[in-house]
């Protein structure tokens, strides 16, 4: 499938769409945004004259079947990934699917061989791949070998429980298992965990522990796990949301150094070895999915390279978590 010229159409142009990726699909070259679709009509409406898009639906269907629109970009919540893109594949339009993916990876597989049956491409907005502070990350790894052999990785990500989680009666999708796949882990943990499978390649093997701690809400809010990857790379990982202020970090450490730096924000990446210390000070673009867009955007064109976030690496970041919290969902209030 070659386009020379991306026309996207958004199912669900709700926040996520507002600064991180909506204006992104509009400023990557070769791409324009033609029509958006929310069941509330006002609301497309809205969105459509304030981003000066000259369609707008309130049926995905209808949005999927406008012959001006040849890819779709799936910004809903999870539960309802798997429906759309499907349709989006039929239809014959590659699609970008926010993540996580699906619920769970069997949805995932299935979107993926649905695509792949019908040679229909399926990108994930697992965007960190290409932004350019985790580029280096992988430079400074693999082609600079700044810490030496890869050894150990020590994930912790902790925050204090978010005031918007506190009304029971009117909680978040995010945090709503029917439609998102579980609580505040799986929303924001799947990126540090595709992240991680960018730098060292699939996670091979997983034992973990989830609780809910605060009873807040029904999902996980505490999750320990360790992990090892392919290349013999073993890793630990934790991550809380009722606990003492805000700690985000991620540390690889080598034979001869460790980098540490946070999956969130934009802070320095910093380097440690016998030489000494040396820090990094990259900023997140304005738009942060414009990076991985531009890769989507030149592989439906034919352009050389692709886009480092494919359904399967989706898939594969989905069956991680589904392995993490397997036991906690089989469990009364998981």
């Amino acid at each position: 499938m070659k386009l020379d010229r991306v026309r996207w159409g958004i199912i669900g142009c709700g926040n996520v769409t507002e600064v991180k990726s909506g204006p992104a699909l509009q400023k990557a070259a070769h791409s324009e945004l033609v029509a958006v679709m929310r069941r509330d009509a006002d609301k497309a409406r809205d969105y459509a004259r304030r981003h000066s898009v000259p369609a707008w639906y309130a049926d995905a269907r209808e949005l999927i079947a406008d012959t001006n629109v040849n890819a779709v970009y799936v910004a809903t919540p999870p539960s309802t990934h798997r429906a759309y893109a499907l349709m989006s594949i039929v239809a014959g339009k590659p699609v970008y699917v926010e993540k996580p993916m699906a619920l769970n990876a069997d949805e995932c597989a299935e979107i993926e061989r649905a695509g792949r049956d019908a040679g229909v491409p399926v990108f994930v907005a697992y965007y960190r791949r290409a932004l350019p502070r985790f580029q280096k990350v992988y430079e400074l790894l693999i082609a600079e070998r700044a810490v030496g052999a890869p050894r150990l990785v020590n994930v912790v990500l902790y925050e204090p429980h978010h005031p918007r989680y506190h009304d029971r009666a009117n909680l978040p999708w995010h945090v709503r298992s029917e439609i998102s796949g579980g609580g505040v882990f799986v929303d924001i943990g799947c990126h540090t965990l595709d992240l991680l499978d960018f730098l060292f390649g699939p996670i091979v093997s997983v034992r973990s522990h989830a609780s809910n701690q605060l009873q807040a809400y029904a999902p996980e809010d505490t999750v320990a796990m360790s992990f090892a990857f392919n290349n013999g790379v073993l890793g630990t990982g934790v991550w809380n949301f009722d606990s003492f202020r805000h700690e985000d970090r991620v540390e690889i450490i080598g034979d001869a150094g460790r980098i540490v730096f946070a999956t969130f924000g934009d802070g320095p990446i910093t380097v440690e070895t016998a030489a000494g210390t040396r820090e990094y000070h990259i900023a997140n673009p304005p738009h942060i999915q414009q990076p991985l867009i531009e890769t989507i955007v030149a592989e439906l064109r034919g352009a050389s390279g692709a886009c480092p976030s494919t359904a399967i690496s989706g898939m594969r970041t989905s069956a991680v978590i589904d392995a993490v919290l397997r036991e906690y969902r089989n469990t009364p209030n998981g």
